[in-house]
């Protein structure tokens, strides 16, 4: 074989980026041929290529720059053309922000940064953009660092999102106090164009006839003048803008000068001092009554963020300023206050200047537990005297006082004993008394708590994935500076790569625990409802957990209640559940303890019960052990590994077979027991077919197979099959092997695996078609992979049938009886 063919093998596999670096031109890269690398080079480029996170490697004097299929969304337009070349011209509009992260980690410092903001040009306009990502050196085979790699994960929603709610937050903050709509436009304005550094920010009051403009009240930078008390037409700025405006549809011009909707009006617009305009129309049942505008006096590229901003402002602002007129209009007319208070969704009430309630509304009534018969008339202080004292009686007297609204969120125990969080507004009124809104805030203050607590826990759980990320990589990376420094061969050898396999199977694990969590987290799972009998499920899930068990010479104890028991569920997915329950057991139990299972059945459900006496699990944590990103704090050493993610994929099974899990532990060293309850099936509705499992049929008649599985194992137990069931089966595992015994004998059946290395399976079976004789030859795919298109392809590759691994031997052997 060829260098340049021994080379290219570090691409096989699937994927756009791996087919193109095949056909990639090395003649003109920076990195030269792959057949030339140095093997730590081929190492990180495999691991970076069989990664499931955005990953790339820039090595050599320029840089030469892959990457894999995950980081060809972060590059937008720039893919394919990046791959090989020289990272500094891929970047160039970053290069000044990176490029110092980029020699730290070439001279040797591993570098990582959390939402570090960049400004890039991947889509055809630049984007202000956010990414976490590390830097960390490679060295090549003489020791010295010759590349990096990186791993980056782009978080410019996350930053987005925070920014607009930290500006929602500030905003409504702003508003709450101010009384006057004027006031309300000016703050908010203000507000977003220091925000957003534009040149303008206003409001515009759309007249009756919907067509003229007045421009009510604007902020605007010291470099141009305000344009308020104006009076313009929305025809001033041309047809195709009017009818967007009109429409609820929001205007965004970049340039007025070159913008083919504005550039006739182009007079207009410079006689304002305007060159680029987001303008976003207020629509209230079915008519544009107010228009937000943005201008800047030079050309700008309006981002989400200017939108949504600019969006989330009007609309808090005119509700805000609906309200303040409800207000005034409530104190100025104190013959409809109570008609019109009662509409209000949130707790309402007036105090006079001596403290006697002089109207509550119905909201407000109900939430302070008494009707308004009894409220109204009443002294404040006699009907709450738990106030006296608190913060809510301090600030009632302060704004009695000093004629200055203020607001509070406080703790409120309602007269049901049940206490909550309440958000009470206080406003001068123009009697001398003052005025009360006050609302149940206690589901935001939970939902507030628990982001910050998902937030916290997302911080340690990305923590110790990067800790277990990282592990694997220190006995991969050892191996491979051994196999560079001496000649291996024999024991040494084996042992060597037997590290590598071993190191890279647990990364595999871990990955694959985090896609089978987030599959059923999102409800992306479905479980397939047979009946299944808990003593198997039980037997299934021991023999799985066992070898970690002997491992760590555990005593494992097996009770399993003598009644017969069947529960409604996924067998894999239950064997799933008892096997995670009981290898947590093993992992936090010390070397030698005992663990035991134990089933116990009752009329309506079967209870699973795993005990251990080990490390116990606090009070405080037992309520939320079973929340993803929970497990990570109970153990510091984790010297099983992991991601702890086994029991919060623990309850969302069992919640999906309509049960429940949870803990109990009296503490920290006093060992645990998890306690699952699972529908119990009534014995009398099993049917008498779920009870035995049939034996695999006899084959009518007998064919001659030729079975092609680079597996040996797999090919193996499938001849096995197929020979009980009377067949006569011949295995190859290789392609060329496979199609010159085709060619020499006959067959009656050729079962193909696809993933095969040398020549896929769709090639294998058209050659075997071609050949004299094989035209009766029934050939059928074996393959992983399942989709529409997959089956699609075998058909038009030859294939009769189409089978997805693991075989459904009964089906098979069905197909193969009517040959």
């Amino acid at each position: 074989m060829s260098n340049k063919a021994t080379g290219l093998k570090l691409f096989e596999g699937e994927g756009e980026v791996r087919s193109l670096l095949r056909d990639l031109d090395w003649s003109h890269s920076p990195l030269g041929h792959p057949a030339t690398w140095p093997h730590t080079l081929t190492t990180v480029v495999r691991l970076m290529l069989n990664s499931n996170f955005p990953m790339f490697v820039a090595w050599g004097p320029k840089l030469g720059f892959l990457y894999n299929d995950p980081y060809r969304a972060i590059l937008g337009n720039k893919h394919p053309a990046s791959l090989g070349a020289p990272f500094r011209e891929i970047w160039p509009e970053i290069w000044h922000d990176v490029g110092p992260v980029v020699e730290a980690a070439l001279g040797g410092k591993s570098q990582y940064f959390e939402n570090f903001p960049l400004t890039m040009l991947r889509t055809g306009r630049l984007e202000q953009t956010w990414f976490t990502f590390s830097y960390s050196p490679v060295e090549g085979d003489h020791g010295e660092i010759e590349g990096m790699y990186c791993t980056t994960i782009e978080s410019t929603q996350e930053v987005l999102t925070r920014r607009r709610q930290e500006f929602q937050l500030e905003l409504a903050d702003a508003m709450r106090m101010l009384e006057s709509p004027a006031e309300m436009v000016g703050r908010a304005s203000r507000m977003l164009g220091e925000r957003l550094n534009v040149a303008r920010v206003g409001f515009c009051d759309m007249q009756a006839d919907e067509n003229t403009i007045f421009l009510r009240s604007d902020w605007n930078r010291d470099d141009v003048s305000s344009i308020a008390g104006q009076v313009l037409t929305l025809d001033d700025f041309g047809l195709p803008i009017a009818n967007l405006l009109r429409s609820g549809r929001p205007m965004i011009v970049d340039d007025a000068t070159t913008d083919p909707r504005t550039a006739a009006h182009a007079g207009a617009y410079h006689a304002i001092e305007v060159r680029a305009v987001l303008s976003l129309p207020l629509v209230r049942s079915g008519r544009l009554v107010a228009i937000l505008f943005l201008h800047d006096n030079a050309p700008r590229n309006w981002g989400d963020e200017d939108i949504d901003l600019a969006r989330e402002m009007a609309e808090r602002t005119w509700a805000e300023m609906e309200r303040a007129r409800a207000q005034v209009e409530l104190r100025a007319e104190r013959d409809r206050t109570q008609y019109i208070i009662n509409s209000i969704n949130e707790g309402f009430a007036m105090i006079a200047p001596d403290w006697t309630v002089t109207s509550v509304n119905t909201e407000g009534a109900r939430m302070l537990g008494y009707s308004q018969a009894v409220l109204v008339g009443q002294k404040l202080w006699q009907l709450f005297p738990e106030v006296i004292g608190t913060p809510r009686e301090a600030l009632y007297r302060r704004v009695h006082a000093t004629r200055v609204a203020e607001s509070i969120e406080t703790l409120f125990q309602y007269r049901s004993g049940v206490q909550g969080w309440m958000e009470v507004r206080v406003y001068p009124a123009l009697d001398g008394g003052i005025t009360v809104f006050y609302r149940d805030i206690t589901d935001r203050k939970q939902t507030e708590r628990e982001l910050q607590e998902a937030n916290r826990r997302k911080d340690e759980f990305l923590a110790m994935l990067a800790h277990e990320l990282r592990n694997p990589l220190a006995p991969i990376g050892a191996a491979a500076e051994l196999m560079q420094m001496v000649e291996l061969s024999g024991p040494r050898l084996k042992q060597t790569s037997q590290v590598i396999s071993r190191q890279v199977r647990h990364m595999t694990g871990l990955v694959d625990d985090l896609l089978d969590v987030s599959r059923v987290t999102r409800g992306l799972v479905e479980i397939k409802r047979e009946p299944q009998d808990i003593k198997r499920i039980a037997a299934s899930a021991v023999e799985q957990a066992r070898p970690l068990m002997e491992s760590r010479r555990h005593h494992l104890v097996v009770d399993l209640a003598a009644e017969r028991a069947h529960v409604l569920g996924d067998e894999n997915r239950l064997v799933q559940i008892l096997a995670n329950l009981l290898n947590n057991a093993a992992k936090y139990t010390p070397e030698g303890g005992q663990v035991r299972l134990h089933t116990e059945v009752r009329d309506n459900e079967v209870l699973l019960v795993v005990s251990d006496n080990g490390i116990g699990v606090p009070p405080a944590i037992q309520a939320e052990i079973f929340e993803l990103f929970a497990q990570a704090e109970r153990t510091s050493d984790r010297a099983q590994g992991g991601l702890g993610l086994g029991l919060a994929l623990v309850r969302s099974l069992v919640d999906l077979h309509g049960g429940r899990v949870y803990c109990e532990s009296a503490g920290e060293g006093r060992g645990s027991s998890f306690i699952v309850h699972l529908p119990r099936m009534p014995e009398g509705s099993l049917d008498a077919g779920w009870r035995t499992e049939a034996p695999l049929p006899a084959a009518a008649h007998s064919l001659d197979i030729l079975l092609v599985d680079d597996n040996e194992d797999a090919a193996s137990m499938l001849s096995m099959v197929l020979e009980a069931a009377g067949h006569r089966v011949v295995v190859e595992t290789e392609s060329a092997r496979a199609l010159a015994r085709a060619a020499g004998e006959r067959f009656d059946v050729g079962m193909l695996d696809i993933g095969l290395p040398d020549m896929n399976g769709y090639e294998l079976a058209q050659r075997i078609r071609q050949l004299p004789g094989n035209d009766g030859m029934s050939l059928i795919a074996v393959t992983g992979y399942g989709h529409d298109q997959d089956r699609e392809h075998a058909v038009a590759a030859g294939f009769d049938h189409h089978f997805v691994k693991p075989v459904d031997s009964r089906k098979l052997i069905a197909v193969l009886a009517k040959r």
